[in-house]
């Protein structure tokens, strides 16, 4: 197939780990499942390229510089790195990439332009090359609904001082109330007529004004949110094409401690403790969920990261029935072990998305961004989830009450929990096999995008005649 007759996709990732992984994720499925049909070119800065390397070898890498910034460490390419300053700052920095990929575009001539929702900015690149731009987010259907809506409507507190404020949501099924302080940090920051704070919301609004959403998430999970987008949009064009990550066998990636002490285990009887690659817990909050494992009784996996200092003597009492893995640990692969019966959980979408397709239930313990919506999701409406901590930096759940939750969500109480969520990981899987809802999704996305990429190379033959 001549290569300007194929659909070429311009992806712009936002430079963290939660946002980067599902695109790059993406971009593999749309090169592998869609070629030669499809070109597939990802925007990175250089010290981006070994990870888009390994996650989409398919792709082919823009690698750019990071944009120069005062406010900005030099040598910081990631938002989550140390010592990387507010996460604003670094939204407005990425976007003096905004020059050197129109250059790059006008040369190249993308049929559209695929980027995250941290990258509003993009719509107007998308603009000024005359091809539509595509939203892709990392967070579920419910998140950026309520974002859209924060952001159009501008609700404030009437007490400055209650960070429990309840926020009506009414234009969002359901009605839903949410407290100020599980708001989005960057819209609790907004000053009104302060020029990073009007930055801000223009890339947000910027995202309610586009082509198509595609979003990591299935049908089945998020069918009522799905359809309130595509009202709210105005179109059809909301593709939901999840989970992208690929889904693996049982015990890939397992090492042999680990394989040996989960197949040890009974089936669904461990909880796997983990709090992603950014959340911390306080000292007050470590010492108690480990006062909750310990007086359980239940086999537990705790993931650390090297972040928590663990109570003196805790894993001496702990061991046989508890593993304490002080590194990185291979959590999807440990979610699919048919030892692992629940996860306590941040519940960050891309570790939610990894236990729903798991089919592992859930106790949340949310920290900060759409974690409080996620886990709200889960609890009240998919029927999967069961609050552990109300969550946020300075919430700490009471050992004895935490201890009773973690015991009945791997056992007869929590059966039916269980059930529920193995049944929605049987229909994630279904969604991402042939003939299922995203595969579906992501075949109608790739259609409609070469029914523009027709359209202009129509448009350049009648230029060129």
């Amino acid at each position: 197939m001549a290569a300007e007759r194929r659909v070429h996709l311009l992806l712009v990732p936002f430079p963290a780990a939660g946002h980067m992984l599902p695109l790059l994720d993406l971009a593999r499925l749309l090169s592998e499942s869609f070629h030669p049909a499809v070109i597939v070119t990802v925007a990175v800065t250089p010290k981006n390229v070994s990870l888009l390397a390994a996650r989409c070898p398919g792709a082919s890498p823009l690698v750019l510089p990071f944009p120069s910034d005062p406010a900005i460490p030099p040598g910081i390419e990631n938002a989550h790195e140390d010592p990387c300053p507010d996460l604003r700052l670094f939204m407005r920095a990425f976007a003096g990439l905004h020059l050197p990929l129109l250059r790059w575009a006008k040369d190249h001539r993308p049929t559209a332009l695929l980027s995250d929702f941290f990258c509003g900015w993009t719509h107007r690149l998308a603009a000024e090359l005359g091809v539509p731009r595509l939203v892709f987010s990392p967070s579920g259907a419910l998140c950026l609904s309520l974002l859209h809506s924060l952001w159009r409507r501008m609700p404030k507190r009437n007490d400055p001082n209650d960070p429990v404020e309840l926020i009506l949501f009414p234009d969002l099924p359901g009605s839903p109330l949410y407290p100020w302080r599980h708001l989005s940090s960057n819209y609790r920051r907004y000053v009104e007529g302060d020029p990073l704070s009007e930055f801000v919301k223009e890339m947000y609004l910027a995202n309610t004004r586009i082509w198509g959403f595609v979003f990591n998430t299935f049908a089945e999970l998020e069918r009522t949110y799905l359809h309130h987008l595509r009202r709210d949009l105005g179109h059809a064009r909301v593709w939901a094409v999840g989970p992208v990550a690929p889904l693996p066998g049982p015990s890939v990636g397992l090492d042999e401690r680990l394989a040996g002490w989960l197949g040890g285990s009974p089936d669904g009887s461990v909880v796997y403790v983990a709090f992603g690659s950014m959340a911390e817990l306080s000292p007050a909050q470590a010492e108690a969920l480990a006062a909750g494992l310990e007086r359980s009784g239940v086999r537990f996996v705790w993931a650390t990261r090297g972040a928590v200092a663990m109570p003196v003597g805790f894993e001496d009492r702990v061991a046989g029935r508890g593993l304490v893995l002080p590194g990185w640990a291979p959590q999807v692969a440990i979610l699919n072990h048919a030892a692992v019966g629940a996860f306590i959980s941040h519940c960050g979408w891309n570790s939610v998305l990894e236990a729903v397709a798991a089919g592992v239930s859930l106790l949340t313990w949310p920290m900060a961004a759409d974690q409080f919506f996620n886990a709200r999701l889960l609890e009240e409406e998919i029927g999967t989830g069961l609050r552990a901590c109300e969550g946020g930096e300075e919430a700490v759940p009471e050992p004895d009450e935490l201890a009773r939750l973690v015991a009945e969500v791997v056992g007869e109480a929590g059966r039916a929990q269980r059930e529920k969520a193995r049944e929605l990981g049987r229909k994630a899987v279904e969604a991402v096999s042939e003939g299922g809802s995203s595969t579906r999704d992501l075949a109608d996305l790739v259609d409609e995008l070469s029914k523009i990429k027709r359209w202009q190379s129509r448009e350049a033959d009648k230029t060129i005649v």
